[in-house]
């Protein structure tokens, strides 16, 4: 390459100075390019290229028509080519190229900055100082690879350089060794830092060869207790190195076992040469741990060396110092005394001494004595910083008063002062702290308060409780807020009170919850049903979570419930443990489930099943009563109907049917006349005669003649058809029932209506010729499965019993026709109509005959339409009676 650029530089039309320069980074850079040897170019014909982009004509200046200079900025730290170049002159005109560029390349780095902390030490090596000097310092500055900066170590020993050391590119620990180390000699070392863009030194450290000293630290350290002095320790150790090499000054520092605090004993009491000291004002029966350290005397000089290894040793127990700590814990039966033990015990605590008094004893030991209750403390528990926590005893309040309770701590060496616990009758007349507050802070819990207005409060009891664990620290009056000093842990509830304290008696406390940190539930609540579900509604129950599962203060629950894809989500407040589902459809199966949400997160709990029921509960009960109440007003209604509607009712379905045992059709015949009969009470009176004009009869007579044989047929059939159960005016055939009133057996025929008699009468009636053949009156046997009566089986033995009673028919001079036509009479034919009313049995009944809808009565008068009936009778074997129509 070196050949090549010679190459162009001798062969080229343009050269470019200056040539292969160095460039600081964040400076410009000014570049001039020339044509020599040629006349073909000018200046203008010229442009630089900077890694293949042309440079900006603004940035260009021309000297002259031979030179062109370039300015750019030296912004990157990367190498780059700038290159001049010549444009084509003329299209005719063909230049050669290669004689037409030349290009430089561009190096750029940055200047070395002024090293700085240089120090050097001269350890101790065995009981003498190391001849060899080791020195550091700091870069300051930036390095690019193309150009490193180097740095030389000089230590000069007077006017005469000792030694030098190069360390190129970095920092180190350069070892500059020495022959012999030159105590109490002036020494003068610096550093220098170079590359192609400059050089610079550091500070020079002219110091006496001593001030780089350090030695090792103090050996055979040791730590003395002694039983008269329990609150002090004595600590001996060794020089490290020989006065005649150097004189030395010492550092000492302690602390209570487990404890990362150091306490330093001040410079001013261990600056001489010394080699033991005296720890004082320390805690009895506590643990310590001793370090020391050395160095050069004389003021600003030297090092410190290590500190030596740790010496540890207990200091002697003595008698407590304070108080124990006495407290008490609520409980629904009593109180339990409890008590820490005293902060400044100086020993192990082997008994409590308590005494339990009534305010109303008037001498202390007169009736309550103490109470020794031993215990057992092991040296950890005595170092600890944690203090044992004792239950004391256990009284209880069936009576609300007050209590005084004393308490002493006792050690190997003594006992303490007597602490003092008032239980109030009453602590709600002494006033709590206002407006509590707590809340988490960088891991711990802050507390503040307002005191109570009503009276001074001596001290403050800040007690703490979680899971059956409790702990309290003590305040003092005048303070409003502090921090729990105990051992807290994360996603734990802790019910934190505050107590005033009244010269020794508790007041009435404030309360607050709270968590150190809160996050998302371990778990959600196990939802069950309460009872059993309904048709459309269904009441779930759930119990709170754990104190220890909830990891936070429950914010909700969202109570979710699906019977198929859709899923239905209810939020209900923290506070709810119940809550019923209602529009849920009958006989169909849901799944439900519960999530308890923090602010730090959520958790469900196990999915519960039901189904719903298909009715609802009493539904099908309310069903069957309305059916049976339905039913039972139809059949109280029918009753009732029955009862009012009974005559109808038994003229309907139950008529009255004659009794046959009183009837005498069985012994009457026309041709037997029977013999008189005293009428029976349940028989109608017998024959009415009624007196008439004998012209009234004739007329009557002769009016019907001509529809009489139409109606002798007519009575003929209606004779012949007519039942026992009709009517005697041939009325239509009823059906035949018992009667409970007339008392007897029910007969074993058949009460289905049927035929038992008929009777004809053998001569004319009511103006009917009879047949040419005289007619004899016709007895009919009656049809009827029933047995005959007594007078149809025996019939000439028939005895005439019925009385016949007649009345006698005034007779008339003649009768007038109802419609008006011309008087007639007709005594022969009113006399004929006589003898035929004579001849029916005086026992028969007698009816009008009913034409045209009309009935004519006993009481009118009488007229052609007058028609004596033959009777029928019916009978029941049973009764015997008999029943006239």
């Amino acid at each position: 390459s070196v050949t090549l650029a010679l190459v162009m530089v001798y062969d080229s039309h343009l050269v470019i100075a200056p040539q292969s320069p160095v460039l600081e980074i964040g400076t410009n850079f000014t570049a001039t390019c020339m044509i020599i040897n040629t006349a073909e170019i000018t200046a203008d014909d010229l442009y630089w290229n900077l890694s293949k982009t042309t440079v900006s004509k603004e940035q260009y200046i021309k000297i002259n028509k031979t030179a062109l200079n370039v300015t750019i900025p030296i912004t990157s730290e990367k190498p780059e080519w700038l290159f001049c170049l010549c444009k084509r002159v003329s299209p005719k005109v063909v230049l050669n190229n290669g004689r037409f560029i030349h290009g430089i390349l561009l190096v750029k780095g940055y200047r070395p900055e002024k090293p700085e902390n240089l120090s050097c030490v001269a350890v101790q090596n065995g009981t003498y100082i190391s001849p060899s000097i080791r020195c550091e310092w700091e870069v300051v500055g930036r390095q690019t690879t193309e150009v490193p900066t180097t740095y030389t170590l000089i230590v000069r020993q007077t006017e005469k350089v000792v030694y030098a050391f190069i360390e190129s590119h970095q920092t180190g620990t350069p070892i500059v060794p020495l022959n012999v180390f030159p105590s109490f000699m002036l020494l003068d070392i610096w550093v220098e830092a170079h590359n192609k863009l400059g050089t610079i030194e550091s500070e020079h450290l002219k110091k006496d060869a001593n001030y780089f000293v350090k030695t090792n630290p103090p050996s055979d350290v040791t730590v003395i207790s002694e039983k008269s002095f329990p609150t002090s320790l004595l600590i001996n150790w060794a020089h490290p190195i020989a006065s005649e090499y150097l004189r030395l000054m010492y550092q000492i520092r302690f602390c209570r076992l487990g404890s990362h605090i150091w306490n330093y004993v001040p410079l001013e009491d261990t600056s001489e040469y010394i080699q033991s000291f005296r720890l004082q004002n320390l805690r009895p029966d506590t643990v310590y741990v001793t370090q020391v350290r050395c160095k050069n005397s004389q003021k600003n000089h030297g090092f410190w060396s290590n500190w030596s290894n740790n010496a540890t040793e207990r200091t002697q127990e003595d008698r407590p110092r304070s108080k124990p700590d006495l407290w008490k814990i609520v409980t629904e039966d009593g109180i339990k005394f409890i008590c820490k033990d005293p902060e400044l015990s100086n020993g192990r605590i082997t008994r409590f001494d308590i005494m339990i008094q009534n305010p109303k004893d008037k001498i202390k030991n007169g009736s309550s004595e103490w109470e020794r209750i031993m215990v057992n403390r092991s040296e950890a528990d005595s170092s600890s910083s944690h203090r044992k926590i004792t239950l004391l005893k256990k009284i209880p309040l069936a009576d609300k008063t007050s209590v005084k309770v004393y308490v002493t701590a006792i050690n190997s060496v003594g006992k303490s002062d007597e602490a003092l616990l008032v239980i109030p009758a009453n602590a709600n007349e002494f006033a709590p702290v206002e407006e509590l507050m707590v809340w988490p802070h960088e891991g711990q819990l802050l507390l503040e308060w307002k005191p109570p207005t009503s009276t001074a409060v001596s001290e403050y009891v800040v007690e703490w409780v979680s899971g059956g664990q409790i702990d309290w620290q003590r305040e003092r009056g005048s303070t409003r807020h502090t921090v729990i000093k105990g051992n807290l842990e994360r996603f734990v509830c802790y019910n934190v009170s505050v107590y005033p304290i009244y010269s020794g008696r508790i007041g009435n406390p404030a309360h607050a919850e709270v968590f150190l940190e809160e996050g998302a539930p371990v778990r959600g609540p196990t939802v069950k049903l309460n009872g059993n579900p309904g048709r459309n509604e269904a009441k779930l129950t759930w119990e709170e979570i754990p104190q220890h599962s909830r990891r936070g203060f429950i914010t909700n629950y969202t109570i979710f419930y699906t019977s198929g894809a859709e899923i239905h989500a209810i939020t209900v407040p923290a506070n709810t443990t119940s809550y019923t589902l209602t529009s849920l459809s009958a006989n169909t199966k849901y799944d439900t489930w519960i999530k308890a949400s923090t602010i730090r997160g959520s958790a469900n709990g196990f999915n519960h099943s039901f189904t719903t029921l298909k009715y609802a509960p009493g539904e099908i009960e309310g069903i069957v009563v309305g059916v049976s109440l339905g039913f039972l007003f139809v059949v109280l209604m029918t009753m009732l109907i029955c009862f009012y509607k009974k005559d109808l009712i038994k003229k309907n379905f139950w008529p009255q049917i004659p009794n046959p045992g009183e009837s005498t059709i069985g012994n009457w015949s026309p041709d037997y006349p029977l013999k008189a009969e005293t009428p029976k009470e349940n028989c109608l009176s017998g024959i009415s005669v009624l007196d008439m004009d004998i012209c009234d009869g004739k007329c009557v007579i002769e009016e019907d003649k001509a529809s009489l044989p139409l109606k002798k047929d007519k009575y003929l059939s209606e004779e012949h058809s007519s039942g026992i159960g009709g009517s005697s005016c041939m009325s239509s055939p009823r059906q035949s029932v018992s009667d409970s009133d007339e008392g007897g057996d029910m007969a074993d025929t058949t009460s289905s209506t049927i035929q038992y008699s008929s009777v004809v009468a053998s001569s004319g009636y009511k103006g009917q010729t009879p047949n040419s053949h005289p007619q004899q009156s016709i007895f009919s046997r009656s049809e009827s499965t029933q047995p005959l009566l007594d007078s149809e089986e025996n019939a000439d033995m028939v005895v005439q019993d019925g009385s016949r009673q007649f009345q006698h028919f005034s007779r008339q001079p003649c009768c007038t026709h109802n419609a008006g036509n011309k008087d007639t009479t007709n005594c022969d034919d009113f006399s004929q109509l006589a003898m035929e009313q004579q001849e029916i049995p005086q026992s028969l009944d007698f009816c009008p005959l009913e034409e045209d809808n009309e009935q004519i009565t006993p009481t009118d008068e009488l007229s052609a339409d007058w028609l004596p009936t033959v009777p029928v009778s019916s009978y029941m074997p049973q009764l015997g009676g008999y029943r006239p129509q």
